[in-house]
């Protein structure tokens, strides 16, 4: 095995006891405030025979063992491996096959924001359309993370609680034309939204399973998947006012639907699911794409793309590019991928395919801007023409 592969596959081992992390029990990786990650044994053991305080190895930072969180990316990348961790240098790598070379032509890297410590464990990124300011949902004390078109941070809000207006555990955020910040939290499986001061508006909970994806159409209505439901949903609302107008299941029967991306032109919809099937590295995905009146267009999934790509091919997010595009981030090449427009499917052009770790969020700016929310290593980057 190459030094480098070696060096990933400690991605994968606790910094402690060097057990490699499992997805259940002692091996479970867990994050620390201070975003540094053990695994659960470990967290147990530091923590002594009451489990009340312990000390990050590392930093020296105190915390208690309830203010630890399961390390998302982390478990995803078990879950994508399997047991036996056989697909390591091609997830982590993409050395097997997988995209190589520098950004497209003509898109090159401006900015990285966040980082180990400032986010923890991002899991969305939108765009105001408006001002051009960025929202991030992460695991940190205050889960939304405002930046400035510059990337200073104007904002943090959305505390952990159990008030109705905190964030206990954010899947995904947009932000709707009229400037708010809307986020799904898994921890009480509901929707809600704050303006840009963190002031909570509103709290949606429609009996919903687990909302997780979510974008914000050119209406200023919202776009809604349902992981375990299966479902898509639209939400109205008038958030000025904090009052729902209409929550509408509108699609129904998907797979495990997690990224949804909303065409600013055209008001196309585009779904992640993510299918299963026996066995432990048997996991796929597929991206679906609706009209804006939900009439089913096109599809692509991870076997019609791997006839085009010799390599695996895993899609987390999606979004639409100016021109209605669709463009994707696949975790197994570490790239962000062009499928092109749905009625060109298939294509396949890597727009990105150095310089990221684990892509989980993708959004574009005003200006056309691509924003890719890499988990990986906790950061937003930004890639403009150059």
């Amino acid at each position: 095995m190459a030094a480098e592969d070696e060096a990933e596959l400690g991605l994968l081992e606790c910094r402690v006891c060097f057990e490699r992390y499992g997805p259940d029990g002692q091996r479970r990786p867990r994050n620390l405030p201070c975003g540094h990650v053990l695994c659960q044994g470990c967290v147990w053991a530091l923590g002594g025979p009451q489990r009340r305080r312990l000390e990050c190895p590392f930093c020296r930072r105190a915390c208690g063992p309830a203010d630890t969180s399961d390390c998302r990316p982390l478990l995803q990348l078990l879950e994508l491996l399997g047991p036996a961790g056989s697909g390591i240098p091609s997830a982590l790598g993409g050395r097997s096959g997988g995209a190589a070379g520098p950004a497209a032509a003509g898109l090159g890297p401006r900015l990285s924001l966040g980082g180990w410590g400032s986010l923890v464990n991002p899991t969305g990124v939108a765009a105001c359309r408006r001002s051009g300011r960025l929202a991030v949902a992460h695991d940190g004390k205050k889960r939304i993370h405002v930046f400035g078109p510059s990337g200073s941070c104007l904002q943090r809000f959305g505390e952990r609680g159990d008030a109705d207006n905190d964030v206990k555990y954010p899947l995904d955020v947009t932000v709707t034309a009229d400037g708010h910040v809307v986020v799904t939290d898994g921890g009480d499986r509901s929707v809600k939204a704050f303006d840009f001061e963190g002031r909570g508006v509103l709290a949606v909970r429609e009996g919903f399973c687990l909302p997780w994806g979510l974008d914000a159409t050119p209406k200023g209505e919202v776009i809604l998947t349902d992981s375990e439901a299966g479902t898509l949903y639209r939400l109205t609302a008038d958030f000025k006012k904090g009052k729902l107008k209409k929550c509408q299941m509108i699609q129904s029967q998907l797979v495990s639907p997690r990224g949804v991306a909303v065409s600013q032109t055209s008001g196309a919809v585009a779904v992640i699911e993510h299918l299963k099937a026996p066995g432990p590295n048997n996991g796929s995905t597929r991206v679906k794409i609706f009209s804006e009146e939900m009439d089913f267009i096109t599809q692509m999934d991870t076997f019609g793309l791997d006839l085009i790509f010799p390599a695996r091919i895993y899609m987390v997010a999606v979004a639409f590019d100016k021109e209605d595009r669709v463009i994707v981030t696949d975790v197994c090449s570490q790239a962000v991928i062009c499928l092109g427009k749905p009625e060109e499917f298939p294509v396949f052009k890597p727009l990105i395919s150095q310089g990221l770790s684990y892509p989980i969020g993708l959004t574009y700016t005003p200006n056309n801007s691509l924003i890719v929310l890499d988990s990986g290593d906790h950061s937003v980057k930004i890639y403009s023409s150059t």
